[in-house]
């Protein structure tokens, strides 16, 4: 063969040599980026499930502890019901006491029975407070996706449902106008409130311990009210939240989380909170009188 050719030949396949090791390197460094991707997303998901799994537990315990506490107020119901049962047909007996008197123990034992129902009202609406903070909880978490713990970090505590935002994503250092991103994060968590009509909730905002003051704003406190009043001024005109739910505070430096002796612990102080205030009208119906 002419030794020309086959010199030719021999370049071609160099080239195609080359060629197809590149595709291939970047096939593979592709695909190796998207599995890293993944593996960082499955963490992220156990994270949530974790976090969901421990408040839980939390709930599962609180409601423990308070089906104790009905279990010793029914004893103490069946005690009473037991002794003044007996009382009352030894007086009758006796024709000691009047019909009047007698009446007035009956009614004693009737208000037993409904101090009875009572308990069970109140167990039952325990319950569902449990249930529905849960499902709040998880819906929450659900809309604002796979955003790490220190920008936002949801829970329930006590039957209460918080959701905390570090002012790294809300504000600029000193600042009080609320930026891009963040209110893409509070435009998720109205959608979620939206949809829950008969919800009540506090915006607080709270700041470190490192005196403040721009000459418009005094101080902290001037500081963290400012930017309570800001985050609920997006909710109610940009995401059509009912102003009448919604109530804004400032806490200053006065509640912090942790201690404000480093700087990890004052940006994990200067924070803005949601409460999630407690529907307390409901358990006071529950202790008028029955018509």
């Amino acid at each position: 063969m002419n030794k020309y050719v086959v010199a030719g030949i021999a370049v071609t396949v160099s080239l195609f040599s080359c060629v197809s090791s590149k595709k291939f390197k970047n096939a593979q460094a592709a695909a190796d980026l998207k599995i890293s991707q993944l593996q960082t997303d499955n963490t992220n998901c156990n994270d949530a499930k974790n976090e969901l799994l421990r408040q839980k537990a939390g709930l599962e315990t609180d409601n423990s502890n308070l089906n104790k506490q009905i279990a010793d107020l029914n004893k103490q119901v069946d005690f009473l019901k037991q002794n003044n049962t007996t009382v009352l047909k030894q007086l009758q007996d006796l024709s000691v006491v009047s019909s009047a008197q007698a009446e007035n123990i009956k009614k004693s034992l009737d208000n037993i029975g409904s101090k009875d129902a009572y308990i069970q009202d109140l167990q039952a609406s325990l319950a569902r407070k449990d249930s529905l903070n849960l499902a709040l909880v998880m819906n929450l978490k659900g809309a604002v996706g796979n955003m790490q713990d220190e920008d936002i970090n949801i829970k329930v505590e006590k039957g209460v449902v918080y959701i905390d935002i570090s002012d790294k994503l809300l504000f600029k250092s000193g600042k009080y106008e609320v930026t891009a991103q963040a209110k893409q994060v509070l435009g998720k968590v109205a959608a979620v409130l939206k949809n829950q009509p008969g919800i009540e909730f506090m915006v607080e905002g709270h700041t470190d311990n490192i005196p403040y003051s721009n000459g418009v704003l005094t101080d902290n406190w001037d500081l963290s009210v400012k930017r309570a009043t800001e985050v609920v001024r997006i909710l109610q005109k940009q995401y059509g939240l009912d102003p009448a739910k919604m109530a804004a505070a400032g806490r200053g430096e006065y509640n912090p989380v942790v201690d404000n002796t480093t700087a990890d612990n004052r940006a994990t102080n200067r924070r803005t909170r949601i409460v999630i205030l407690p529907q307390l009208d409901q358990f006071f119906k529950l202790l008028e009188p029955k018509k």
